[in-house]
This record gives C-alpha cells, sequence and structure tokens, in this order.
C-alpha cells in the first residue's frame, strides 16, 4: 500500500486508540443569555442555512476526516448515508491519495460518499502544499471525484512539520489559493486542521477570494499530537517531542470564529466543538455553521444509524438553545446576546490592543 494511502489508515487507528484531545475552545467562556420569555414554539424554530450555495436542514458539517484507504470506505459510506438524511453538509478527508493513485478500492473510499448521498452537500479535500504542485485541472478532478459542491483547502503545517516525511514548503500558497479560488468550478472554502484562523489571516484569504472559511481552531483533536505518536513508532524521537511540545498550539475556536468573522460573511466553525450548544455559540458569535469530526468517528463505524441518532442529537440541542435564546431562525441566532468570560475574554483584549 503506497505511502500517503497507509499514512491515512494509521490517522484513524491512532485517533481511536490513543488520546489526541486537546481542552481550550473557548466555548466555556461563552454564556448565551437566557430568554425567560422566548414566545416561540420550539418545535417551529427554523434550522435552516445556506452553506456554499445550497440549503440545510441544520448548519451541522461532518468535518472533512478520511478517505484514501480500502478501510475508510464504510466510514465514509454511513457518514455520507447520514448526510444525505439529515440534510446536513460533509467533507471527505484529503484526496492527495485519490489524485494521486489509480486503486479501484482506494477511489472507491471517496467515490463512496457521492454513490449514497445524491443530494447531501458535499465538498472535496486538497491541501495548501499541494497545490504548489496541482494545476487547477487536478484540482477539477478532485471535484469530479466526488460530484463535490464545494472544495476544501486544507491548511496544516505544524502537522506537516512533525511529519518526519512532511512538507514543510509554505511559499505561494496565498497566490495558489488565489488562483484556484478565481478559476475553480464551485465554491472554494479554505480550513485549519486544529490550529485555528486569525484575524489577519482571515482577512488574507477573504482578499484572496475564498468563498467560505473553516476555523478548525484549537481546542479539540491535535493533530500535531497524532503526528506524534506517528514519529514515535518509526523512532523519530526528535520529531515526536516536537509534536508533544505544540500539542496545544493555536487559536482557540471561539476567539477564530470571532476573527474570521470580522473579515468574512461564510465561516463554518470547527475545532472542539462537541454539542448542539457549542453549535450555537458559534453562531452567536457569528459563524454560519459548526462542524465536528471526532465525534463522528466512532458512530460510523457502527454504521448509518448510529450516525443519525448522533445528528438528531445535536440538533435537539441546538433547537433547545436556540428556544431558551428566543431565536426563531439561524438570523436570529446570529444576533443573540452573549457574554465573553474569563481566558477568552482577556485573550481577546490583549488582541485588541495590538
Amino acid at each position: 500500500m503506497p505511502e500517503t494511502s497507509d499514512r491515512k489508515d494509521d490517522h484513524i487507528r491512532i485517533i481511536q486508540e490513543e488520546d489526541v484531545e486537546t481542552s481550550g475552545t473557548g466555548f466555556a467562556d461563552i454564556d448565551l443569555v437566557h430568554d425567560a420569555l422566548p414566545e416561540i414554539h420550539r418545535d417551529e424554530i427554523d434550522t435552516t442555512t445556506t452553506l456554499f450555495g445550497h440549503e440545510l436542514a441544520a448548519p451541522i458539517v461532518i468535518e472533512s476526516m478520511t478517505g484514501g484507504h480500502p478501510n475508510t470506505t464504510k466510514l465514509n459510506r454511513a457518514l455520507a448515508e447520514a448526510a444525505q438524511e439529515t440534510g446536513i453538509a460533509m467533507g471527505v478527508g484529503s484526496q492527495r491519495a485519490g489524485l494521486e493513485l489509480t486503486d479501484e478500492d482506494l477511489l472507491e473510499s471517496y467515490t463512496v460518499v457521492r454513490e449514497v448521498a445524491p443530494d447531501a452537500v458535499l465538498y472535496g479535500n486538497v491541501g495548501a502544499a499541494q497545490l504548489l504542485e496541482y494545476d487547477v485541472d487536478d484540482v477539477e478532478r478532485a471535484v469530479e471525484m466526488i460530484d463535490a459542491d464545494a472544495m476544501a483547502i486544507h491548511l496544516n503545517f505544524l502537522q506537516e512539520a512533525v511529519q518526519p516525511e512532511g512538507d514543510i514548503d509554505a511559499r505561494g500558497c496565498l497566490a495558489e489559493i488565489e488562483r484556484v479560488a478565481s478559476e475553480l468550478s464551485v465554491p472554494v472554502v479554505v480550513k485549519e486542521t486544529g490550529n485555528g484562523i486569525s484575524r489577519d489571516v482571515a482577512r488574507r484569504l477573504a482578499d484572496a477570494g475564498v468563498d467560505a472559511i473553516d476555523v478548525a481552531g484549537k481546542g479539540g483533536t491535535t493533530w500535531s499530537g497524532i503526528e506524534s505518536y506517528r514519529a514515535a513508532a518509526v523512532g523519530a524521537s526528535r520529531q515526536e517531542g516536537i509534536g508533544q511540545l505544540f500539542r496545544a498550539w493555536g487559536v482557540p475556536t471561539a476567539v477564530s470564529t470571532l476573527e474570521a468573522a470580522e473579515s468574512h460573511d461564510c465561516v463554518v466553525a470547527s475545532g472542539g466543538v462537541r454539542s448542539g450548544l457549542d453549535i450555537a455559540k458559534a453562531i452567536a458569535l457569528g459563524a454560519r455553521a459548526g462542524g465536528l469530526a471526532k465525534p463522528f468517528l466512532a458512530p460510523a463505524g457502527q454504521g448509518t444509524e448510529a450516525v443519525v441518532d448522533l445528528i438528531e442529537t445535536l440538533s435537539l440541542e441546538l433547537r433547545t438553545a436556540m428556544f431558551v435564546t428566543g431565536s426563531a431562525s439561524i438570523e436570529e441566532l446570529q444576533e443573540t446576546d452573549y457574554v465573553v468570560l474569563g481566558r477568552t475574554k482577556e485573550y481577546l483584549e490583549e488582541r485588541r490592543e495590538r
């Protein structure tokens, strides 16, 4: 099995077996202000929103996780079937393996998502570093591979820096992102992978013409930590230590959401999002939707029904938060009152003074 494909399988195994969670999203410091007289019916609350020009039944995204190894086909099938059934969005993991190889079993790990989810909002995924090697036609092949509604370009340079075989040349990526955003046939979303997007980077991405920003902030799965485990397995002790040192590096998700929303009107909040209440808080901070990855992994292994069950739980938690803030729609939730406390308040105040 080729190196890129094997790496995908390693990632899933490590996430399932090891401690790869960090804290510090900032959501614990965000309080939505309670409305004791909401004057709405909970079951009539409208949770629909639009993302990449398509309507979602709820502002929930199954974040890019996997693909590129035959072992991941079952997972992506269950995730996509659940997205189809519940009307939410889903992304696939990096399609680098699918673009570089022609193994049919490997390709099925990606193509299965559109086969089982003909109406779901699906987005593809390529790395910013790979844009230095790919032309727009290559990215279009990734779009065609899953008949994608949008294409994510992921930023994962800390992860690459920890990988013994990582791609550590980040020069020229912004210009390539701008080129793809202007020429690709579908909307482009730029997403981090667990370390967040700052105000300055969000502004640069907005100026580059990207259609959405997925902040993927600090506080959830740590890819630095995951790569530390991989480095340890191959005896790369220096890289293992770097991975542990930077395990909790990044901009907290709540902060990143606020800062990105200052520059772009389509922000997805991910990175340690673990409940419908977290999604509600993210939307109040300016996000269009909230995304989760790792919480979907175990249910995906159990099958479509388990994934649907989690989505329905998240939706009810979100709807309850909307009910007790008097928010009859996602648009109203975006305007609801909130209070910022603790370290997140201090972080924001320090940032504003600079």
